[in-house]
């Protein structure tokens, strides 16, 4: 229905009304009836006109104009097109106006208006296209204020595909990546307040994906994979809603590793009490450093301040949503922080605790070569030994 139909319509009825006021072959109470009907008929009418015309989310266009240049045509047709969801006749008006005035002052909005048709179109395959269009208008148009909007879109598009912990992260890394070079590139845009809560967001689901693999390996037994896992998640992630709980099975887990990680399991202890002081945990944990001799820290008064918010603003699911979420594929958002700042980097994995890293072994095998080049040495063996600290669970599951 076109915005001419419905005004049309509410014309007949009012002329209808007006020919049965005075009509004089029916009698005045049929005539009074036949009046309060068209009346409510009327009124009706006037509020479907009102929603029709003026409570759909027309398109967007910042340059519209009475002008009556060939371009200009083209490229009100197309918006026209897409608000009609003829995505791709407007795609094709769109094309033919860059193709045609390659100098036209529209040829910005243009491209940008290829990508929201495909944005507008959904899908994973429209997705991706809208994804590739807003990128080439980045590259092409650095500097326009739509800029930063089209990389905003493109964390969208990621965002909204995200898939729970226990899935595939593919979308929740790339949204991570795309968010973050947002706020890299664009630093005084108005979308950098939501892009950090976008990234809390992605971020609480990335962790929680690594935080239930180092749970699981350490209930399994393998100690040493599960403290790595669990040492990445509190090192990177520190607004992640479970870094507490993290911390202290991962304190638990260098304990069940041997007196040679007394140390880490203490420093996860310390950074437990100091970094979240309104945790369950943090009594537990100050009896294990007073069991280990190490001092108590002072909570940190800005982490303090950071989960006492986050806390209260905390949401949980209902009994409805925790019914139905299970069938669900999208994460649970309920628990994300809302205040702090996000990772600024990638997620990187630590080292193992006990092995060493690459660049320390190949420091040693240097300075091994440059004592044995020493005249009247032999020469150095090509066979290297590296001694790691024997893992205690490794070693009861092998005699298992």
């Amino acid at each position: 229905m076109t915005r001419e139909q419905p005004l049309r319509i509410c014309a007949e009825f009012s002329m209808k009304l007006d020919w049965l006021r005075f009509d004089s072959s029916k009698g005045e109470v049929e005539i009074l009836k036949t009046r309060y009907f068209w009346t409510v008929v009327l009124t009706v009418c006037l509020t479907v006109t009102v929603a029709v015309t003026g409570c759909r989310k027309a398109y967007d266009n910042p340059i519209a104009n009475n002008s009556e240049q060939p371009d200009k045509v083209l490229f009100d047709k197309a918006i026209n097109d897409i608000e009609k969801r003829k995505f791709e006749l407007a795609r094709l008006t769109l094309q033919t106006l860059i193709n045609t005035y390659p100098d036209s002052e529209y040829i910005a909005k243009a491209k940008l208006a290829i990508a929201d048709s495909w944005y507008r179109e959904g899908g994973r395959h429209a997705l991706a296209q809208a994804e590739a269009e807003y990128k080439d208008f980045i590259t092409f148009f650095p500097t326009m204020e739509e800029a930063a909007e089209s990389q905003m879109k493109v964390c969208e598009i990621h965002y909204e595909q995200m898939q729970k912990a226990d899935r595939d992260n593919t979308h929740a890394l790339r949204a991570d990546q795309e968010c973050r070079q947002l706020i890299m590139k664009f630093p005084d845009s108005v979308f950098i307040e939501s892009t950090e809560q976008m990234l809390r967001d992605i971020q609480e689901v990335i962790a929680e994906g690594e935080y239930r693999v180092g749970t699981f390996y350490a209930k399994k037994g393998s100690f040493r994979a599960g403290a790595n896992r669990l040492q990445t998640v509190t090192d990177h992630y520190p607004l992640f809603s479970q870094s507490d709980h993290a911390l202290w099975l991962l304190g638990e887990t260098y304990e069940k590793m041997g007196s040679d990680f007394q140390k880490n399991a203490a420093d996860s202890y310390a950074k437990l009490v100091r970094d979240y002081p309104l945790s369950p945990y943090v009594e537990g944990a100050k009896e294990k450093l007073v069991a280990f001799d190490r001092p108590i820290p002072e909570p940190d008064a800005e982490m303090f301040e950071v989960m006492k918010y986050n806390l209260e603003h905390r949401t949980e699911k209902g009994r409805l949503g925790k019914t139905f979420g299970v069938f669900s594929g999208k994460p649970d958002l309920e628990r994300v922080a809302k205040r702090g700042k996000p990772a600024s980097g990638p997620l990187i994995p630590t080292v193992p605790a006990g092995i060493r890293k690459m660049t320390d072994l190949s420091s040693s095998l240097a300075a091994d070569t440059d004592r044995n080049k020493e005249p009247g040495s032999a020469e150095p063996s090509a066979e290297v030994t590296v001694e790691t600290v024997e893992d205690p669970s490794e070693t009861k599951l092998g005699s298992e």
